[in-house]
């Protein structure tokens, strides 16, 4: 694998923003002295330099293949990098304390391309869920892989707790008339008559005539909205006439001469 050194150089001192930054003791691969670095991790590159002000970094680590994982050391808050294959080279890293060696541990777990993989796919899985769910319109509908569908055992079910309907409902007087349809309960019948329609389904009783009313029901009823009108105007003349008094005495008081 080439990598331009110039290139490096500039992605890891650059203003993009870290996953991580701060001092970590690394052990050498031949000395195993430890020495105190200044750790950058950008993706998933880890840079290390020998200061903070360090213009150019000293080496970097690509994470792809590897694990990082606690180690037995001498040394507290020891984990290592460790990568696959017989010839590749473990790095043992130190942290200053408990709370920096899992924060590197954790930023570093999650730094490979193959995690950032995973995260992208199980992303996606959940917006499809999203969108299934959303044109499904309720929650009890899933599908394969773990989108959303209508359940069978609601579609089973569903003829046998709403009756069929019509395509059009029977109409008596304009209005429709819900229990003409079939399978629904209707009053016993008392008319004493058996008329079937030509489906064998039993005939609603006729309705009673439409009662009229008579003359004097009639005037009565025009003499009460003659007198609620009279009494009306009566009313509204009354409060005319106070308006008008009261006005005529705000007008006097304002053209009154002040004392």
């Amino acid at each position: 694998m080439k990598l331009n050194e110039r290139s490096l150089a500039f992605y890891a001192t650059c203003d993009s923003p870290a996953d991580n930054t701060g001092f970590l003791y690394k052990r050498g691969e031949r000395h195993t002295a430890y020495h105190r670095r200044w750790f950058v991790l950008k993706g998933n590159m880890l840079f290390y330099f020998e200061e903070r002000e360090s213009r150019e970094p000293v080496g970097v680590i690509v994470l792809e293949g590897c694990n990082v994982e606690l180690c037995d050391s001498a040394e507290n808050f020891a984990f290592a990098i460790r990568f696959g294959g017989a010839k590749c080279r473990t790095y043992v890293l130190v942290a200053e304390s408990q709370a920096a060696m899992e924060s590197w541990v954790k930023s570093l777990s999650r730094a490979s391309f193959d995690y950032m993989r995973l995260v992208v796919r199980e992303l996606e899985k959940q917006l499809e869920e999203m969108r299934w769910g959303l044109a499904g319109g309720c929650g009890g509908c899933q599908g394969p892989s773990g989108s959303w569908k209508l359940k069978s055992s609601v579609l089973e079910q569903a003829p046998e707790r709403l009756p069929a309907l019509p395509a059009v409902l029977p109409k008596e007087n304009g209005c429709a008339v819900w229990n003409n349809t079939p399978g629904v309960h209707r009053p016993p019948d008392t008319s004493g008559s058996n008329e079937h329609d030509g489906e064998e389904n039993p005939r609603p009783p006729p309705l009673p005539p439409r009662r009229r009313a008579s003359g004097s029901e009639v005037g009565s009823t025009r003499a009460a909205g003659a007198e609620s009108l009279s009494s009306f105007c009566q009313l509204h003349e009354q409060y005319g006439q106070e308006v008008a008094r009261l006005r005529q005495d705000w007008l006097e008081r304002w053209h009154s001469p002040q004392p």
